[in-house]
């Protein structure tokens, strides 16, 4: 296998864990997999994964984060017909839901096959029509036909995780992935690819990348994790939405195949600008393609880092993913190769006194 093919094989493998916020385990697991050898890990009690890099010797310390969580649902009940009533994780459009296949795990572990249903056009009133659809109009039908069977013989109970049944591909005629949950495990393998990239430098920082969990409910792993790593500077990794196919050319900010993106702002946090410029300046003398953006909604681990401490210094490394939050991305290798290269450069150039400057 070369090396193309193992990033391949480890983009699909994050992307088909299952692990919607608070049942980050698959994520975590494919996590310790690939980083392997890479330092020591460590995990604490809200299932965030810490990787001290090896070489790791008291100099500052740079925290790379990606959120290994992704968007799903979870069993709120059973109603008596069978079907199940469900409660998102992590913000949905609920008009993309209709007719989407999901998983729903089971008392055993065991991940039962259902259709996200809603009223067939044939018993819709006139009043249901055009009228906007919420989650608590939809059901997820197992093909069971009562409460009792959906509960003794399918073995459904409330609380328990449901996530998108998509699969993985990969185009290599036309550098285009397919799949679910790039939001963020295309950034946690970014983050990882970047850990190997490192591995064996000599560097005038330390570093500590951590997978973090629960960060589409609200950044809650971050908050924890910034108190452990207590960083001096700090890269979020993220698959960010894409919006060449939404925006008007002119503000177009995130298009696929157009490199990594670097956020000024969003509705969570302001980047330190200084961190910014400095990371795009370093872009350009590299001639790695790279976006800049003003983001006018959305959030990132970055609301916390850059709250922590006297105030972290951060930059997020965004990959374009297209139609993100739902069951069936878009994203490119080219992207994911310079987001991993540009955050490679940072790393090694930072010093003490550039971090200092910050």
């Amino acid at each position: 296998m070369n090396k193309k093919e193992e990033k391949i094989t480890m983009i699909r493998e994050f992307s088909e864990a299952k692990a919607p916020s608070g049942f980050e385990d698959e994520a975590l697991g494919v996590s310790r997999k690939y980083a392997e050898g890479l330092g020591e890990m460590e995990e604490d009690h809200i299932r965030n994964l810490y990787i001290r890099r090896k070489g790791n010797s008291g100099k500052p310390m740079m925290m790379m984060d990606a959120h290994g969580d992704e968007v799903g649902f979870m069993v709120h009940s059973i109603r008596p017909n069978g079907t199940i009533r469900f409660h998102n994780i992590g913000g949905w459009n609920p008009a993309s839901l209709p007719s989407s296949k999901v998983l729903v795990r089971n008392t055993e572990g065991k991940y039962i096959q259902g259709i996200i249903a809603s009223k067939p056009v044939h018993f819709m009133k006139d009043g249901d029509k055009g009228r906007t659809l919420e989650i608590s109009d939809l059901s997820i039908d197992i093909g069971s036909s009562s409460k009792e069977e959906t509960e003794k013989s399918y073995k459904i109970r409330v609380g328990e995780p449901i996530v998108p049944m998509t699969d993985f591909s990969y185009d290599e005629e036309h550098d285009v992935f397919m799949g679910k949950a790039f939001d963020d495990r295309i950034g946690v393998a970014a983050m990882i690819e970047t850990l190997k990239r490192l591995d064996g430098e000599e560097l005038a920082l330390d570093v500590t990348a951590v997978v973090s969990s629960q960060e589409e409910v609200g950044s809650r792993g971050a908050k924890v994790a910034v108190n452990n790593v207590k960083p001096d500077v700090a890269i979020c990794f993220e698959g960010c939405p894409a919006d060449d196919t939404i925006a008007e050319p002119y503000a177009v900010q995130a298009a696929l195949k157009k490199g990594p993106m670097l956020r000024f702002m969003d509705r969570s946090a302001i980047c330190n600008p200084r961190f910014m410029r400095y990371a795009l300046d370093l872009a350009e003398e590299k001639g790695i393609t790279v976006q800049a953006a003003v983001r006018e909604g959305g959030g990132t681990n970055a609301s916390m880092i850059c709250l922590s401490d006297k105030g972290t210094p951060v930059i997020v490394i965004s990959i374009p993913v297209r139609y993100i939050h739902s069951h069936n991305c878009i994203a490119s290798m080219s992207d994911f190769d310079a987001a991993v290269e540009l955050a490679v450069a940072v790393i090694k150039s930072l010093d003490k006194d550039i971090v200092g400057s910050f």
